[in-house]
């Protein structure tokens, strides 16, 4: 065998960098192939690049020229031995996320030959072959539904070539193949005959092939197609999809008007008489105001309207709904042609042709002052559907409600108003209130339609007098006042006013909430004092207010009552020394670092009653040896040592003072615990106490915090 040599060349860069962001497809749209005599089978010629950025998965290619294919590994591959390659292919690769195309150019290939590698070589079986002219097989057609007997001739096959020791050969589908046996031929004579009554719904067409063979069974002619067509008969009645078909037309549509289609199928031949299909309307249920309101086409079976408009209104006709008996016929509705049938139910729909109207003209209503809620439900008469938009009402109030006092809406229930009020009214200010309602549907009228005056209503509102609680003013009333002023001092003055302006009633104060027992209220006159000191430290100030409830009732029948709020705030004064954290530390005896502790002072009282704190030494003689206290800031400082001590607990005065005016003091010791210091450990098991050990274990506590801090 020859030995075919090649040489890939692509032109597109194998080397290039990665690009940032994956680009679906072949990376490389070109390809070249040197041909160099042709291409063996198996062998790769390339391999793509393909990407589908997600995968791979999928991935399907097809080869322009079927003589190659793609495998698993990307490769082109050829399926035979390949001469006539062609100069160029093309690659399709196709899945989910992508459908790609490269070309793949053959460098020198020759032209296109009609001979494969293999045949050039010798290597393909030769077929026998004869002309097939001497065979002569006319098509044949057979009726359906014959009636017996069987076998029938329907044809016959002639050979201009037959010798004694020739024999026919019928094959395919309805002879050897399923359903077998339906077709026969006369070995000797050529004879065709069928076995048994043939349906042509359910095979219209048979193709068969006949040849001639020696006895021995080998083919001598053809095959030679043999078309075998079974003619149609009428044995299929029309068939409506649906037994119920349902359609609308709305009421005063015009006349001529499309409803609906009717659309019967007929098994048989399409293109005969028995497949041609005529509709009819025979029954019209019920037949008022006429038995023709409806025609149908009878080829196209378009259903429409034959009434006129105005008699095709929703609210007069006694149904909503008619039903047709629609009759389809084939054999184009002659007399002998089948039939079958069908219902047509026709729904006559609503349009907004009638307007809502009240049922009363004017409507009364009584609501007491200060409440809210329905006073008041409003009924309307409307002709149209109650499902549709036409019958649905939508109020509105156009006169009368200056302040946005009221509101409607509808009960979707039974269509009625509900007129609301949802600020409430005041007696005082008026007794009666006069509003003007209106009422739309939510569609809108057809053009000849109009609102009447029936579609407006007057309603009155009569408003109840109603004891009303007395009202502070201004709720809530801010005062600011210093702590400790003297018990007995004036806090603030209660204003309080009744809105029965039109009653003469009096008015009495009491104290409602007083969350620190402080005050005390004047019941006549509503003038507020202290029974208790004011402290801005108490746990019932919150960002320096205090708050307080008060109540005012007057003498009505029932007797009616409002509530007030009284905000103090409170301002500041120096009553507060400040104190020292931590009030333990701690301190190894032979430590380099002579820092004891950070201390900080710390004071209830605000600006400008805390800091900057100073923080000294107390008085006692001697201190200032051992001792030194350094400032940090406004409210830390360093407490160092100046030697090193003995292990043992000590007791160091501290004096701190605020910057308030007058400054306040106070006078405090530290407890520092001189310990000894092994491996990290800290022993001060000298205390020797239960009172020392307590004090300890505050000391650890306090330490850690200050450690915190300082970190």
């Amino acid at each position: 065998m020859e030995i075919f040599l090649f040489q890939v060349v692509c032109t597109g860069s194998q080397d290039q960098e990665e690009k940032a962001e994956c680009v679906p497809g072949f990376q490389e749209k070109e390809y070249q192939v040197e041909y160099s005599g042709g291409f063996l089978k198996d062998i790769p010629l390339l391999q793509v690049v393909f990407e589908d950025c997600a995968g791979n998965e999928g991935v399907e290619f097809e080869v322009s020229n079927p003589d190659f294919l793609i495998d698993a590994k990307l490769n082109l591959v050829p399926r035979r031995d390949v001469i006539d390659s062609g100069d160029v292919m093309f690659v399709h690769g196709v899945n989910n996320h992508v459908d790609d195309v490269a070309q793949v150019t053959i460098m020198g290939a020759p032209s296109r030959s009609p001979q494969t590698l293999r045949e050039i070589l010798g290597l393909s079986d030769m077929m026998p072959y004869r002309s097939k002219r001497s065979l002569l097989v006319p098509p044949m057609f057979v009726p359906e539904n014959q009636r017996a007997p069987f076998p029938r001739l329907i044809g016959k096959v002639i050979s201009s070539d037959m010798k004694e020791d020739h024999i026919f050969r019928l094959t395919g589908r309805g002879a050897d193949q399923d359903p077998k046996g339906v077709f026969s031929i006369n070995r000797l004579t050529g004879d065709v005959a069928v076995s048994r009554a043939l349906d042509r719904e359910a095979i219209a067409y048979y193709h068969l092939q006949v040849s001639t063979t020696d006895l021995s069974g080998k083919l001598v002619e053809g095959p030679v197609d043999l078309d075998v067509s079974v003619i149609d008969q009428n044995d299929n009645r029309p068939v409506f999809k649906e037994p119920r078909y349902s359609g609308e037309v709305q009421e005063g549509s015009p006349t001529g008007t499309t409803v609906m289609t009717m659309t019967a199928y007929d098994a048989d031949d399409p293109n005969t008489d028995n497949a041609v299909l005529r509709y009819i309307i025979v029954r019209q249920l019920p037949d008022k105001p006429s038995p023709n309101m409806f025609y149908i086409d009878p080829e196209r079976g378009d259903i429409v309207t034959v009434i006129s408009p105005h008699q095709l209104d929703r609210e007069t006709l006694p149904t909503t709904q008619y039903e047709l008996e629609i009759v389809a016929k084939d054999m184009a509705g002659s007399e002998v042609g089948l039939t079958g049938t069908a219902t047509a139910t026709i729904t006559i729909t609503d349009r907004n042709d009638h307007a809502p109207e009240f049922t009363h003209s004017l409507f009364q209503a009584s609501v007491n002052e200060g409440s809210t809620g329905v006073v008041v439900n409003l009924m309307v008469d409307d002709r149209d559907d109650p499902a549709t938009g036409a019958w649905r009402a939508i109020y509105s109030i156009i006169n009368g409600d200056p302040n946005q006092n009221f509101e409607i809406q509808t009960n979707l229930d039974n269509n009625e108003g509900m007129l609301s009020v949802v600020k409430p009214l005041d007696y005082e200010s008026a007794m009666f209130h006069t509003l003007l309602i209106k009422v739309e549907n939510e569609d809108p009228l057809v053009p000849d339609v109009v609102y009447g005056s029936s579609s407006t209503a007057t309603v009155y509102i009569t408003v109840m007098d109603v004891n009303e609680g007395p009202v502070f003013f201004p709720d809530p009333l801010v005062v600011i006042r210093r702590e400790n002023i003297p018990v007995g001092s004036f806090v603030a003055m209660l204003n309080a006013t009744d809105p029965d302006y039109l009653q003469t009633q009096s008015i009495r104060f009491s104290v409602l909430r007083d969350p620190a027992d402080w005050l005390i209220v004047n019941p006549f006159k509503g003038n507020v004092t202290t029974k208790a000191v004011l402290d801005r430290e108490s746990p019932h100030v919150h960002n320096n207010q205090y708050t307080a409830l008060f109540m005012a009732t007057d003498n009505g029948s029932p007797p009616a009552s409002g509530t007030g709020t009284l905000i103090i705030t409170i301002e500041d004064e120096n009553d507060n020394a400040p104190y020292v954290f931590p009030s333990v530390a701690r301190v190894c005896e032979d430590a380099k670092d002579m820092n004891v502790v950070v201390i900080g002072g710390r004071d209830k009282d605000i600006h400008p009653n805390t800091d900057p704190f100073k923080i000294e030494l107390g008085k006692q003689p001697g201190l200032e040896k051992t001792w030194k206290i350094s400032r940090i800031n406004d409210t830390h400082s360093q407490i160092m040592l100046l030697h090193s001590l003995k292990k043992a607990n000590y007791n160091l005065p501290l004096v701190l003072t605020d910057s308030g005016v007058p400054p306040m003091s106070n006078n405090t010791e530290m407890k520092v615990q001189v310990c000894t210091c092994k491996k990290n450990r800290m022993d001060c098991s000298h205390a020797g106490s239960i009172q020392t050990n307590l004090l300890l274990l505050l000391g650890l506590v306090l330490v850690s915090v200050v450690s915190c801090i300082t970190l």
